[in-house]
């Protein structure tokens, strides 16, 4: 893989657009992936607009990454050339943190490098993500996907799905357990996926009625319009569990109101300004805990595709060209997809090729 073809954010205000660069020799952990889908997470869109202040320019975003090993390092022995795998949100972590050595690498204590916008560890390159042709990725970060699923729908289980299967496996949800998904967007309706898969009840919150019918096709039992004080007070005191994806600014306190004793709400989404504080006494009283849940180690990841591989689980998409992904952060910003962009990288590959 001598080029590989992206489109790269030269700067915060310019469209993403094609770039080409060379990736690293192999390195003897090595993976040389041909990328096939990548889905579009909105921290894209975050990162390329430098909204969280911390861009690295050119940047090619993409962290759901799927597609085949073209080549191997020297002393690879987790991988052959062939193999389906993918690629999530990280790429390495400093590997002798507590944290890295208990495999929870995304709580790495150095901080772990992201697949993009990040500078490797050896040789302090920028890290280039998936909106390419290829990828190099050490045989450690790098993740076996399931044959027979739809890959074009499995790109987005690389952030969506890891980032709602944790909190979800760490809570131990499962059959006899009342969970809450609050919102219905590209982490949401994962959350409902997977929460279903695991036996327990699944109730949706929303703001809009216009998404019941999804919710319920998605997997949940029952539908709240949690504008509704009525509908909110019907469950008071009712959840063990409730996974909030939401990250606008938004009142946790009705939420916590509906936990049970010693019910906890995990927090995965992350607002532009905090959210007000919730009423104290609404934890105290019932022993209730609020807490926050970041993506998940490999083992967890490669654990939670092989979930999703025994229950045909994958994220409802919109396919898009490489051409459309300017116009799909636009839509992105509107909610207007249901429930994920994914680029065809053949579409990038033909574009170069002719």
């Amino acid at each position: 893989m001598k080029i590989i073809h992206a489109y790269a954010a030269q700067n915060e205000n310019s469209p993403l657009a094609p770039f080409s660069y060379e990736p690293r020799q192999l390195r003897d952990h090595d993976i040389q992936i041909e990328i096939e889908f990548c889905g579009v997470c909105h921290s894209d869109l975050h990162q390329a607009r430098n909204e969280w202040r911390n861009s690295i320019f050119p940047m090619v975003p993409g962290h759901e990454i799927v597609g085949r090993v073209t080549a191997v390092g020297a002393k690879t022995h987790k991988f052959s050339i062939g193999d389906l795998v993918g690629v999530g949100c990280m790429v390495d972590s400093c590997r002798h943190c507590e944290s890295c050595e208990e495999g929870v690498e995304q709580y790495c204590e150095e901080g772990f490098t992201a697949t993009y916008n990040a500078r490797d560890r050896v040789d302090n390159q920028i890290t280039f993500g998936g909106y390419a042709t290829g990828v190099v990725v050490h045989e450690d970060f790098v993740l076996k996907v399931p044959e027979h699923l739809d890959l074009k729908g499995v790109a987005p289980l690389l952030c969506a799905g890891i980032t709602t299967y944790s909190p979800l496996k760490h809570w131990k949800v499962g059959p006899g357990m009342k969970v809450g998904i609050v919102g219905l967007g590209g982490l949401g309706h994962m959350g409902v996926k997977l929460a279903h898969a695991m036996g327990a009840k699944v109730v949706l919150f929303t703001t809009s009625a216009s998404k019941i019918a999804d919710g319920k096709r998605l997997g949940a039992d029952e539908v709240v319009v949690s504008k509704d004080p009525q509908q909110m007070e019907a469950h008071t005191n009712s959840f063990d569990f409730i996974l909030n994806t939401v990250a606008a600014t938004h009142d946790l306190t009705p939420f916590i109101n509906l936990l049970k004793r010693d019910g906890n709400m995990t927090l995965v989404g992350v607002p532009e300004h905090n959210h007000p504080a919730p009423d104290i006494a609404s934890l105290i009283f019932k022993r209730r805990s609020v807490s926050g849940s970041l993506i998940g180690g490999i083992a967890e990841t490669q654990e939670m595709l092989d979930f999703c591989g025994q229950h045909n689980i994958i994220s409802d998409i919109e396919l898009i060209d490489i051409a459309q992904v300017n116009e799909a952060y636009e839509r992105m910003l509107k909610s207007d997809v249901k429930y994920r962009f994914v680029i065809d990288i053949n579409t990038l590959r033909n574009s170069t090729a002719a």
